[in-house]
């Protein structure tokens, strides 16, 4: 087994905490109280219950952090330590129409000495297959006991892509159609799942070869991020710079293909 730290362990079983009442939902969607928050952008009482467990959680095994959620937003901690981030339900449109493809986001984030905060450690928890994503900074990423590493694959006509697509309300339609136009021609696939986390945690998993997509929020994206990275790859903005939180733009990919998407998104948005 790998070995990881005690605060992961605290992860962990938070996440596990929570996921039973998540599949009991899940097997019962028909039946659960749903709420609109804005146009296509459900939230179910399941997404709360789950939120609340990992907030109840962590906030008892570490008392003075600080919190950034989906739904409840942010809790301020001593803004000397980490905070977590947390997406309870990433894929709750699939969750809502019973597609069994979501999963909940868990990332620490660190205060650095030069005052910036880097995420170094990620749990993306899929609770229907029992698969356990996870990495620290520095010790790899890793599906349970077994290590992670990005594809090697280094053709494009042999790769298989993942996106997001815009919907009402959401995204720029015309952005990604240049985007789709460009790189569609050139892959053996693309991909589109409904969970970015998944899909950064499957391009860990060598499962996809690349990942783009624009207009996520952090907790989207922050456990995913780190999990690429530990298995080798690389995840940037569209222009190849490390602004991606920033720009609100991720492009993700071992370095072969790396380079070569990004050559085809920059081309794409001139």
């Amino acid at each position: 087994m790998p070995a990881h730290s005690g605060l992961f362990t605290v992860i962990e079983r938070a996440a596990r905490k929570a996921a039973p009442r998540l599949r009991r939902d899940f097997n019962e969607v028909q039946h659960l109280q749903v709420s609109r928050k804005g146009p296509a952008d459900f939230v179910s009482m399941a997404d709360k219950r789950a939120e609340q467990t990992l907030y109840e959680e962590l906030s008892k095994a570490r008392p003075d952090w600080g919190f950034i959620m989906e739904e409840r937003g942010e809790v301020a901690g001593d803004p000397n330590k980490p905070r977590f981030i947390i997406d309870p339900l990433d894929g709750t449109t699939n969750f809502l129409h019973g597609i069994p493809h979501f999963a909940m986001s868990i990332a620490v984030e660190e205060p650095m000495p030069n005052g910036k905060r880097e995420i170094t450690t990620a749990l993306i928890y899929q609770p229907l297959t029992d698969e356990s994503f996870w990495a620290e900074k520095g010790r790899g990423a890793w599906l349970q006991d077994q290590r992670l590493r990005v594809s090697s694959r280094r053709e494009l006509t042999e790769a298989v892509v993942a996106t997001g697509i815009p919907f009402m309300g959401h995204g720029d339609f015309a952005e990604w159609t240049r985007i789709f136009g460009s790189i569609a021609p050139q892959v053996a696939g693309i991909r589109r799942l409904g969970s970015a986390a998944l899909d950064l945690a499957w391009v860990a998993a060598g499962r996809f070869d690349g990942y783009w997509e624009s207009k996520l929020h952090i907790w989207d994206v922050a456990a995913g991020m780190l999990l690429v990275k530990e298995a080798g790859g690389f995840v940037t903005d569209f222009r190849g710079g490390d602004r991606a939180l920033e720009r609100n733009e991720f492009l993700a990919a071992n370095d072969g293909l790396h380079s070569k998407l990004h050559k085809l998104l920059a081309g794409a948005l001139r």
